[in-house]
């Protein structure tokens, strides 16, 4: 198990990167293909919609097929085929499907993890080892920073895609051959989401688990490179340092926030004072909104750290699921968080092309975007107020 563990990791280090790595790119994407910051949010979208939209039928594999076949499957024929596509993009519609299909083959790499995690471990140290698996796959959100950023000065974002492609199949197939599925619980038991959606209590956690995810995520993995670019006038280079920056933030964030259950004897108060946290930097970013790169930086890194509530919010719903639908349990929970990025990734591209079209000050678009982002999670963070706390 511990092999099949450290290759989903492998492939979550490639999940991260695939959804972030489009920051570091915007400028080279954009001279040499004409895809600009509307066409790259749509892109951005497409993977996290195609992601969520994936995560019912991951559930249902996951408990009836097992983790190692729906992994592998899928990241073969969907990331290696989407970032082979990706690499020989000529216009900003090749840029988006091969988003979809990279969103599609990332869908069950986290989830894998999360359903041995449920079945094989204690209840108590789930949050701790989500937070682990997250904590480090997010390496990859390193590596799409300022490695990438290099890395397409050096050999092109072509040479780059292609090699990740390969990567990404290789990847595959060591999970085919080093990931073992657990003995299924109760398998002569049926259900369905239906069945999890009919429980009153997660209808205060699915709200913030929507909003919660998407201001760390749209902001590391798209807005911050055209943001940076247009106010302040940063280069790629400089894009994927402070990126690198935000992305060390998210993941500090996620490992400081494992083990806090246990510690502090409560998820529900821990996911609500980070996310409380969390909408006071978006305001301050939209107060200060063209300050100094370093405020902008420092505050996209308070983003990214309190931020990162995902593996808390999984094992929060998760106290509630059945043991039989722990599969369609945290891939429901991940639709929503997923979801919310993709939904937000195209309404904040809307307000970027209507805003940026009346002739306003360049820092216009992206005030309105950060506080759009805020205003959400505030509301999210509100209805999580009458949520019932959960403790193993």
């Amino acid at each position: 198990m511990q092999a099949g563990l450290v290759t989903l990791c492998l492939a979550y280090v490639l999940s991260q990167f695939f959804r972030a790595f489009l920051a570091v790119l915007s400028p080279v994407l954009e001279r040499d293909i004409g895809a600009g910051p509307e066409q790259l949010a749509t892109a951005s979208g497409l993977w996290f919609l195609s992601f969520a939209l994936m995560q019912l039928p991951v559930g249902w594999a996951l408990d009836r097929i097992g983790p190692r076949r729906t992994a592998a499957l899928l990241l073969l024929l969907g990331g290696a085929g989407g970032a082979g596509l990706f690499s020989l993009a000529t216009a900003p519609a090749h840029v988006s499907l091969a988003m979809l299909l990279i969103g599609v083959g990332c869908a069950p790499v986290l989830m894998a993890s999360y359903f041995i995690f449920a079945h094989e471990y204690p209840p108590a140290r789930f949050a701790t080892l989500a937070a682990l698996m997250l904590g480090v796959g997010s390496a990859g959100n390193l590596v799409a920073s300022y490695p990438t950023a290099l890395a397409a000065e050096w050999i092109g974002w072509r040479a780059t895609l292609a090699g990740l492609a390969v990567v990404s199949a290789v990847v595959a197939g060591g999970i085919l051959v080093t990931v073992r599925d657990p003995a299924p619980d109760h398998p002569d038991q049926r259900g369905s989401v239906i069945d999890l959606l009919k429980l009153p209590v997660m209808w205060a956690i699915l709200p913030l688990m929507l909003v919660s995810y998407a201001p760390a995520a749209a902001l590391r993995g798209l807005w911050a490179g055209p943001y940076l670019t247009d106010v302040f006038g940063l280069g790629v280079e400089r894009i994927g340092q402070a990126t690198l920056v935000v992305g060390l933030a998210m993941i500090a964030g996620t490992l400081c926030y494992g083990p806090l259950d246990r510690l502090l004897g409560t998820r529900k108060w821990v996911v609500f004072t980070g996310n409380l946290v969390c909408a006071a930097a978006l305001a301050a970013l939209v107060v200060w909104i063209d300050i100094s790169v370093f405020t902008s930086v420092a505050l996209f890194a308070l983003i990214g750290f309190f931020g990162a509530s995902f593996p808390m919010m999984i094992a929060h719903g998760r106290a509630f699921f059945p043991p039989h639908l722990v599969g369609r349990g945290v891939t429901l929970m991940n639709l929503f968080g997923i979801g919310g990025v993709g939904v937000m990734q195209f309404a904040s591209g809307r307000i970027h092309e209507q805003i940026s079209s009346a002739g306003v000050a360049a820092a216009a678009p992206y005030q309105a975007i950060f506080a759009f982002f805020g205003a959400a999670l505030l509301a999210g963070v509100l209805v999580y107020l009458l949520s019932r706390d959960s403790i193993d």
